[in-house]
C-alpha cells in the first residue's frame, strides 16, 4: 500500500484548506505576478539585446532579478505554510521572505538560478543569432530556426526538472531554519525522488 495520498486526494484537501481563503490566495499570487512582470518589462525596455554588449548586460541584470525573486519564492512558501497549518492568511505573508532567512532564500536561489541560466546560455547564444537575421518570423535559416525550437525545449525540460528536484526547499527551509542552503538542497532533492512524476502532475492539472 502506497504511504502517499493519491493526487485527487491531495487536490481535495487543497481546496478545503483554501476554502474561504481563496481571495487572499489569488491576491498574493497576483501581486507576486504583477511585481515581477513590471520588473521583467523595465528590464526589457531599457536594455539593447540587438548588441552582445546589450544582450550580457540584460541577462547579468536577469540573473540578478531571479535571485532576488527567492525572497518572494520564501514568502510564498511561508504563505501556504500558514494556510496548510491553518492559520490566518494575509497578502503581505508573501514579502515575509524579506523578513526571514533572507540570506538563505537568496543563497538557495542563487544556486537553482545558477543552473537556470547554465541550461539556458545555448537558447542565448541561438536567440541572439536568430534576431540579428531578423527575428523569428523573418529568418531565412530553417537550421537556425530549428535550433531555436530545439534549444528551447530542452531549456524548459531542464527549466521543469529543476523546479520540481528544489520544490520543497523554501517549504524546508521555514520548517528547519537550523539547516544550511546546502542540506535544504539536498532534502529537496532526495524527498523528490521517485515523486516527480507525481508533482509535476499536479502542477500541470
Amino acid at each position: 500500500m502506497t504511504p502517499f495520498k493519491s493526487s485527487a486526494e491531495l487536490k481535495a484537501c487543497a481546496k478545503e484548506t483554501l476554502f474561504g481563503k481563496y481571495g487572499t490566495a489569488v491576491g498574493a499570487n497576483l501581486l507576486t505576478g504583477l511585481i515581477t512582470f513590471f520588473v521583467d518589462l523595465i528590464l526589457l525596455f531599457v536594455t539593447d539585446t540587438t548588441t552582445v554588449a546589450g544582450t550580457v548586460i540584460y541577462y547579468v541584470i536577469a540573473f540578478g532579478i531571479s535571485v532576488v525573486c527567492g525572497l518572494f519564492s520564501s514568502g510564498n512558501a511561508y504563505f501556504y505554510l500558514k494556510a496548510a497549518c491553518g492559520q490566518p492568511l494575509a497578502v503581505s505573508d508573501i514579502f515575509m521572505g524579506f523578513r526571514y532567512f533572507q540570506d538563505k532564500a537568496l543563497k538557495i536561489q542563487l544556486w537553482i538560478s545558477l543552473l537556470h541560466y547554465i541550461a539556458m546560455i545555448p537558447f542565448i547564444v541561438v536567440s541572439f543569432l536568430v534576431t540579428q537575421n531578423g527575428g523569428l518570423a523573418y529568418t531565412s535559416s530553417a537550421p537556425l530556426f530549428l535550433a531555436y525550437i530545439v534549444t528551447f525545449l530542452l531549456f524548459e525540460i531542464v527549466s521543469v526538472i529543476l523546479r520540481l528536484l528544489y520544490a520543497q526547499t523554501y517549504f524546508l527551509m521555514h520548517d528547519f531554519p537550523q539547516y544550511t542552503e546546502r542540506q535544504l538542497l539536498s532534502i529537496s532533492r532526495q524527498m523528490m525522488k521517485g515523486q516527480k512524476g507525481r508533482l509535476f502532475y499536479l502542477f500541470v492539472s
